[in-house]
């Protein structure tokens, strides 16, 4: 049994790291693409949000199914459709193939995610769900660094079309799931939780449920407000601050990747003391914490005027901005139904993606029309509305958050 989960869990949060390594792909490629192409900036960040919403496409398609058949092969599918998209990127030669190629991509990274935390949570006990999903966030910053460490070395010498080749990484993930993970893995997990938890109804899994109350449905949007703010904040900072530092304080390629190894550290670091700090004094005060602390750090790369200053800034920013994120999956796992485990998280993770995706097209035309600081500012009124916004969640309030099962039994 234990193996068993622990192939399952191998395969959810490395699945993860994977698709993680190839989107930050565009990020560190954004530049040279602009450059390349002849293209705007408002063109460029068009790219990520095309991508985000293949990813709320195949957010849905795929959390859909994976709830109502709980199919392992979905899972390797979705691994399949980013890894070729991802590489064909190689053979692009125009700002259209482009954008048709990240929208298959993204509609395989979207439906891994919700499928990875499904998994996750099949086969993890409930007062451990929030260090399981922290584990899994943290997996994907190893695939940021990753894809960072090989841009330094790629970019200079073969261009962005050979970074993208490496696309193909994952098919190796692919391969080792087959051989290693087993639908019947899944099943006996399934079948043990069952026996304790057998007042689970039996249900088909429907979307209408996330909406069955004003209540519920006022906290399902209230958490798709949270996830857009955070994932599209996210977005653009991480597609944006790379090409700024190139152009204004005239960073190298290799010098601007230290600073997202740096940052991507901060992150994975504020990941994990984010876990540990919610399961402490719950979600509400946890996240107040680290929006507010957010809307203050981003005007620190303002101030920053050396690589130095760059590589500290990013690291303390990294640590709130994105240490949020590993949060979502615990908390939409543990106030929806079991049954509708991937499709709220799909939905609400993937909702963000598609909506805060067209951060990057926002901050493209400020850096167009106006300055590094309107930017600035922009992300800091979008972190203090996320902070009122959830202080109106009552599911994030610390008894119900206890009554929903989350605190440790």
């Amino acid at each position: 049994m234990e193996k068993s989960k622990k192939r399952v869990l191998n395969a959810a949060i490395v699945g993860s790291g994977t698709d993680d390594l190839t989107n930050m792909f565009l990020s560190l490629s954004l530049a040279s693409i602009i450059a390349d192409l002849a293209i705007t900036k408002a063109q460029a960040g068009l790219i990520s949000t095309i991508t985000n919403i293949g990813m709320l496409a195949g957010g849905l398609l795929f959390g859909y199914f994976a709830d109502r058949y709980g199919s392992l092969k979905l899972f390797k599918i979705t691994l399949l459709l980013f890894s070729i998209a991802t590489a064909a990127m190689f053979f692009a030669d125009d700002l259209s193939t482009i954008y048709v190629l990240r929208f298959i991509a993204g509609i395989g990274t979207g439906g891994e995610y919700g499928i990875a935390i499904s998994l996750i949570a099949r086969v993890t006990p409930v007062h451990k769900m929030g260090r399981m999903s922290s584990l899994n966030a943290v997996a994907g910053m190893v695939g940021n660094i990753s894809a960072a460490f090989l841009a330094s070395l790629i970019l200079p010498r073969f261009g962005w079309n050979a970074l993208f080749l490496l696309g193909l990484l994952p098919l190796l993930i692919v391969l080792w799931v087959h051989l290693t993970v087993s639908e019947k893995d899944l099943v006996e997990t399934e079948n043990a939780k069952s026996e304790k938890n057998s007042e689970i109804p039996e249900s088909k899994p429907s979307f209408k449920e996330l909406f069955n109350s004003p209540a519920l449905a006022r906290q399902t949007l209230s958490l798709m407000f949270m996830a857009v703010v955070q994932i599209g904040c996210y977005f653009g900072l991480m597609n944006w601050l790379p090409q700024i530092m190139q152009t204004s304080l005239g960073l190298s390629v290799s010098n601007s990747s230290l600073w997202m190894i740096s940052t991507i550290i901060g992150m994975s670091i504020g990941m994990l003391f984010f876990g540990r700090i919610l399961d402490a004094v719950g979600p509400r005060i946890a996240y107040s914490i680290f929006l507010l602390a957010s809307a203050s750090a981003v005007f620190l790369f303002v101030m920053a005027k050396s690589s130095i200053a760059m590589l500290v800034g990013g690291a303390i920013v990294g640590f709130f901005v994105n240490g949020m994120f590993a949060g979502y999956g615990a908390i939409v796992s543990r106030l929806y139904p079991r049954h509708i485990h991937s499709m709220a998280n799909n939905l609400i993770i993937n909702v963000g993606r598609a909506v805060g995706g067209f951060s990057s097209l926002i901050i493209g035309l400020l850096m167009d029309y106006s300055n590094v600081t309107t930017v600035m500012v922009f992300l800091s009124v979008c972190y203090l509305s996320s902070f009122l916004v959830m202080l109106s969640i009552e599911g994030l309030r610390k008894d119900v958050y206890a009554k929903a099962g989350l605190q440790k039994v």
